[in-house]
């Protein structure tokens, strides 16, 4: 019924525009040619609001450091979307999540600002929140932003809680959205990489007409990319899982055959030879990546339109809507379970108890569906009253993600079956149909977010002062969240094999209330003050001062520095998702003793290492309030010549009340007084359990916050309450370059060059060691584009730079012989050749990584996928052709 009601409201919403786009071209017809003036035109700056700033200002270099990427320069790149986009920016720092198969957020992506994560990055559209993604329950999802509808992009490299609230730790993505357009416009693209998977098309539809009263632009979109299998890349084919038919002991230990066709072997005698199972020494072996996809197909499609309309000479109205839908197709290994089989069942011919560590590959391969459908409507007033200009308005966004995953087993179901010996692991005879379907199961999770936004701001003079008119903006927000993400009950019960989550569903009010003042105190110095006031009804309040100073000693140089303190609030699914259950490895003297270990956890028979496992619950954590950051910045802006200039910028951020997550061995530690970072508010927890009662009638009672329950007697761990908490301080800091140059050759055309260097000096954590550098850490990330014209023809090349990291080695400073701890840069290039037809077409024909670069390869890579996804592509070399038709 919500979804109907929606859908309704968007259709109303639509009217107003259709009858903008009639009575704007009634009017322009009407309007005849203004009387000739004999006065000279006058020049004015033009008065803009840019990202980081409420207040109307001249369009010159600010106190604060912001980037503007224009539309052309997008077009330029080769990118279909937004998230391939901004992930290479410079600020992405250290890379972030991307659509990728086997994933939660199989359909996600995000970008990560300083390397601090999506929930520290803020993204805007228009100046206002865009949606939270439900896969996630922080940050948003850049997929749901279709790239027909940008203009530009404007990163705010600084913090901008005191303007923005939550999340802009780590800065401000400000999308901003095509306006200013009349006609019509086509585009289709595509394009087919070298290597197998990731080829992609493309195309939109952008209408627009306007007149002397009223505006209106509306598009729809859509564009594609394939999925990407691992077997189709050198680097990532070829698997080696023991995970496919192998006994072990009931230590943990592989058992050996002492017999039969498999002795000497741990291989389940017959079943290793099917689905591609093969024994390789004296163990049975799946290549899993002969079925996995790295990269999930993605399918994006949107329809958008903004309306404007000059009510009177003091009084307009706007109103924007979107509809974006995403579909995403994931393909993952068959599902996997370590089973016991007991010395009497079908499936054991050794006579000894055992286990098996065993793949379903009969139930076929794990594949997942995932559909996301975004509605965004805002409808708004801007005017004056008197002096005051004044903006009203009120917004209404809803995220709905559906994910469908099939052939995962039922492991209760599984266990009996291989009990009873109706599912056979021994040999090479198909099990019954009937049985297969009997173990196996279609999930579902059912996630969404609504975000419901009243808001309101007036700008005034306030009076003059030695460098202009002192100025004052002050504003109020009223926002309701509202969040869910439901798991089928299997799921939510962790009796599936291979996924498992957490329902939670909650919601919460937000009000803030906000200022900015600007003091131009001299011709060349300002001040600019903000502060915000944020109340959340869930964990409390935060407010965040900014100061910014701006000083111009000359007309082609400004000094700009900032101070300001900024937050992230707690998502809801932190606070209230419900309790998961699992089996954590503890290293607990008491627990082992317990266990009949010795106490350091050996057989006290064969003095192997034994690990026991105890009943942990990870819970929400309702007693945790927000991260707080303290941040400042300097810089310059130099015009040094006509045809050159650059900026630089030192930032520094400190993030205090870290949200961590704290494990079940950390809790020990800390709870037994040993020399451990340790949050606040663990404690023992009642013994709910006893010596003898099934741990599986411990309830988890998240009121109780993080902690443990011992037996009594023995000491026994019972079970544990572990999740996030806020701990620990991190630090980092950094210098952002950007040089721009442009030559006019004349006859010969015109020559235009940027170059972004980023840099992040250092990143610690509780006065840590520096870890920039380590895996997936990079120090240095440059872009330079190089934008060649002459006549209808434009040339460009755009090269990209990430700079070296050591590998994923654990055991850091200990050398493995024959491994690679160092790992290399990685650059690529992109070039196009773009021609502007005489009858307003544009073709571009284009390469993205011409010299087919390959991902830098990590032998040490704990994902499985041989290199850090979210830093690097696996596309290749990709060659692009694209059509645009204006009319």
């Amino acid at each position: 019924m919500d979804n109907i009601l929606l859908r309704n409201a968007i259709r109303l919403a639509l009217i107003p525009s259709s009858v903008l786009i009639a009575f704007g071209a009634t009017s322009a017809l009407a309007q005849t040619e203004p009387a000739a003036s004999d006065e000279e035109p006058t020049t004015e700056m033009e008065v803009v609001t840019v990202t980081g700033s409420r207040l109307k200002r001249a369009n010159v270099e600010g106190a604060l450091p912001v980037t503007v990427i224009e539309r052309a320069d997008i077009e330029s790149s080769g990118d279909i979307s937004v998230s391939d986009f901004l992930r290479n920016t410079t600020f992405n720092s250290f890379g972030s999540f991307r659509p990728r198969s086997g994933s939660s957020a199989q359909a996600f992506s995000e970008l990560s600002l300083r390397g601090l994560g999506g929930n520290r990055t803020l993204v805007l559209i228009d100046g206002r929140r865009a949606p939270v993604s439900p896969s996630t329950g922080t940050g948003q999802d850049l997929n749901a932003i279709p790239l027909a509808a940008v203009e530009r992009f404007e990163i705010l490299s600084d913090g901008a809680s005191a303007i923005y609230g939550s999340d802009a730790i780590g800065g401000v993505v400000n999308i901003i959205t095509r306006k200013d357009f009349s006609g019509v416009e086509v585009s289709l693209g595509a394009s087919n990489p070298k290597l197998e998977g990731g080829e992609t098309e493309e195309g939109q539809i952008l209408f627009g007409a306007s007149g002397d009263r009223g505006s209106m632009i509306a598009g729809a979109s859509y564009n594609n990319r394939g999925i990407v299998y691992q077997r189709d890349r050198p680097y990532s084919s070829g698997g080696a899982s023991t995970f496919s038919n192998n006994y072990l002991n009931p230590n943990g230990s592989f058992f050996n055959a002492p017999s039969g066709p498999t002795a000497g072997t741990s291989a389940v005698p017959g079943g290793c030879s099917l689905f591609g199972f093969t024994i390789s020494g004296n163990r049975c072996l799946y290549d899993f990546t002969a079925v996995a996809a790295d990269e999930a197909e993605l399918h994006q499609s949107a329809v958008f339109t903004r309306g404007t309309y000059q009510i009177n000479d003091d009084w307009s109205t706007y109103m924007n809507a979107s509809v974006s839908r995403v579909t995403s197709f994931g393909r993952y290994a068959p599902g996997l379970a370590t089973v016991a089989v007991g010395a009497n069942t079908p499936n054991n011919p050794f006579n000894v108890d055992l286990t098996v560590r065993h793949r379903f590959a009969a139930l076929g391969t794990r594949d997942d569906s995932v559909e996301s459908n975004a509605y965004d409507l805002s409808f708004g007033f801007l005017g004056r009253i008197g002096n005051v200009d004044v903006e009203a308005g009120v917004r209404r966004n809803e995220f709905q993600t559906y994910t469908f995953g099939r052939n995962y087993p039922v492991i209760p179901l599984a266990n009996a079956a291989i009990a009873d010996g109706s599912y056979s692991i021994l040999h090479n005879a198909p099990n019954d149909q009937g049985v297969l379907d009997s173990i196996k199961a279609t999930i579902n999770r059912d996630s969404f977010t609504l975000n419901e936004e009243v808001f309101g701001l007036a700008s005034m003079e306030l009076f003059e002062m030695a460098g202009g008119s002192a100025a004052i903006s002050v504003g109020t927000e009223f926002r309701k969240e509202d969040y869910a993400d439901v798991y089928d009950s299997l799921s939510a019960a962790g009796v599936i094999g291979g996924s498992a989550g957490a329902s939670a569903a909650g919601g919460r009010d937000v009000k803030a209330g906000f200022f900015e003042v600007l003091l131009p105190a001299l011709d060349n110095f300002e001040i600019s003050l903000a502060g915000r006031y944020d109340q959340y009804s869930d964990y409390g309040s935060d407010f965040s001062p900014k100061i910014g100073l701006r000083f111009q000693p000359m007309e082609s140089l400004t000094l700009r520095a900032s101070y300001g303190h900024g937050f992230a609030a707690p998502s809801i699914p932190q606070l209230v998702a419900a309790p998961r259950s699992g089996a954590d490895f503890v290293t607990d003297t008491q627990t082992c003793l317990a266990f009949g270990l010795t106490a350091d956890c050996r057989d006290p028979v064969s003095g192997n290492v034994s690990i026991p496992q105890v009943t942990a619950w990870t819970i929400a954590n309702p007693n945790l309030s927000s991260e707080t950051s303290k941040q400042f910045s300097l810089g310059l802006a130099w015009d040094a010549t006509d045809w050159l200039n650059l900026t630089v910028d030192y930032w520094n951020i400190e993030i205090q009340d870290l949200i961590a997550p704290i494990t079940t061995n950390t809790i020990i530690a800390c709870l037994a007084g040993q020399d451990v970072a340790c949050p606040p508010g663990l404690s023992n927890l009642p013994q709910t359990g006893t010596t003898g009662r099934p741990v599986e009638e411990v309830v988890p009672n998240p009121q109780l916050g993080l902690g443990l329950a011992r037996d009594p007697v023995t000491g026994l761990i019972l079970y544990v309450q572990n999740g996030s908490a806020n701990q620990g301080v991190l630090q980092t800091d950094g210098i952002d370059l950007n040089v721009r140059t442009q030559w006019d050759f004349a006859d010969w055309g015109a020559l235009r060059n940027q170059l972004q260097i980023g840099q992040v000096r250092s990143v610690t954590n509780d006065d840590s060691r520096n870890f920039v550098g380590d895996e997936r850490t990079p120090e240095y990330r440059a872009n330079l584009q190089t934008v060649y014209t002459l006549g209808d023809f434009e040339f460009t090349w755009n090269l990209s730079y990430i700079h070296g990291t050591d590998s994923a080695n654990a055991l850091r400073d200990v050398p493995l012989p024959g491994v690679e701890l160092t790992l290399p840069s990685w650059t690529t290039h992109d070039l196009q050749l773009a021609w502007h037809s005489p009858w307003d077409g544009r073709i571009a024909l284009g390469v993205q990584n011409v010299a087919n670069r390959g991902p830098v390869l990590d032998s040490l890579d704990p994902t499985g996928r041989g290199f850090d996804f979210g830093l690097y592509d696996g596309y290749g070399r990709v060659p692009y052709l694209r059509y645009t038709q204006t009319f």
